[in-house]
């Protein structure tokens, strides 16, 4: 009896589709019938390097010709809504890349259109997949932190201003480091907090880099600096529903020593760094340190690919739903609202 396999399609076909491509390829019960891009010869180069069997430069007539199972959204972040909903409506389950959408106002309507036409919509969401990420989320599970009270959170760039793409452009992508990197920070440390509800938000934007042209050696070098009107820099606190709060900084550009990627929380028990990983405790009437001795070298993406695909052929649970998407849609929503503002906002 033939295996049953999931007929995936593909909207956008640039360097994220690609590494989607690269994993579902590989899977026997995945078949990759068809991928779209406004660019034609991106779409097509990347049909002929996957072996995907039909290319097309308009994603509506993709939806409507090929009918595919599911599809995979590898847009620029303001099309993630329009993209997602047009394949919900189409009957296809989805996979959009992070961040959810341009805002929560987006992000809802992605929802409402996955629940109205019975169909799953997953977020991008990998670092919740790390081993790094499953061996604090278990021992917050088992209680060994107590009640969680803090976090601080760190998706830092000392000089790694995106040179390819529209990361620059406000109007296509919503914001800069906060919204592109810091996403991925801030969803781990969320979900290792055990996913509470945020109900208000502070925070503070700054551009004084990316807006100029450098001569510095950076990590990618001569970017469009005439288009960038993203924040450079981007700080915020958000206060969750129990009473815990977290603090994050990301940054495209900033004076610091080095890159750093990384969280730390801190709850009435116990305490954990992500990265070296480590638990701190007290045992035995002493300060304690605990690290794994071994943790398995886990390829979080394709294990993000692999559950979405669990997910819609076989209903296994996703660790990465869109509700959890648009929480986290919302708190950076929050934190680009009081920068503009000035004030604390509350999160609704």
């Amino acid at each position: 009896m033939a295996k049953k396999k999931l007929r995936v399609a593909f909207i956008g076909a640039g360097g994220i589709a690609g590494a989607h491509m690269r994993y579902l390829k590989d899977m026997e019960d995945v078949e990759l019938v068809a991928a779209s891009d406004v660019v034609a010869q991106s779409v097509e180069s990347r049909c002929e390097e996957f072996g995907i069997g039909e290319a097309f430069t308009d994603y509506k007539k993709m939806l409507k010709s090929v009918k595919p199972d599911a599809v995979s959204v590898c847009t620029p972040n303001g099309l993630h809504a329009p993209c997602s909903i047009a394949a919900l409506n189409a009957g296809a389950h989805v996979i959009v890349e992070k961040p959810l959408a341009m805002n929560a106002r987006e992000g809802q309507k992605m929802l409402d259109a996955a629940k109205k036409n019975r169909r799953k919509l997953v977020i991008g969401f990998q670092y919740r997949y790390d081993s790094k990420t499953t061996f604090i989320k278990n021992a917050v599970d088992k209680g060994q932190m107590g009640k969680v009270l803090y976090a601080r959170v760190h998706a830092l760039r000392r000089r790694g201003i995106p040179n390819w793409g529209v990361f620059g452009r406000k109007d296509l992508q919503g914001g800069g480091p906060m919204i592109d990197i810091g996403v991925h920070a801030l969803e781990m440390t969320h979900f290792v907090m055990g996913s509470p509800k945020p109900v208000a938000a502070s925070g503070s934007t700054y551009t004084y880099l990316g807006d100029k042209k450098s001569d510095v050696v950076s990590q990618w070098p001569n970017w469009d600096y005439k288009t960038y009107t993203v924040e450079d820099l981007a700080v915020g606190m958000i206060r969750f529903d129990n009473g815990a709060t977290l603090h994050l900084e990301a940054s495209f550009a900033a004076h610091i020593e080095k890159n750093a990627w990384n969280f730390t929380i801190m709850g009435e028990k116990g305490g954990a760094s992500w990265d070296p990983p480590g638990l701190f405790s007290d045992e035995n009437n002493y300060m304690v340190n605990t690290e794994p001795n071994w943790l398995p070298n886990s390829d979080a993406f394709g294990a993000k690919m692999r559950n979405f695909v669990d997910h819609v052929l076989y209903n296994r649970p996703t660790m990465a739903p869109g509700a959890h998407g648009l929480m986290v849609q919302k708190m950076l929503d929050g934190i680009y609202e009081s920068a503009a503002k000035g004030k604390e906002v509350t999160i609704k």
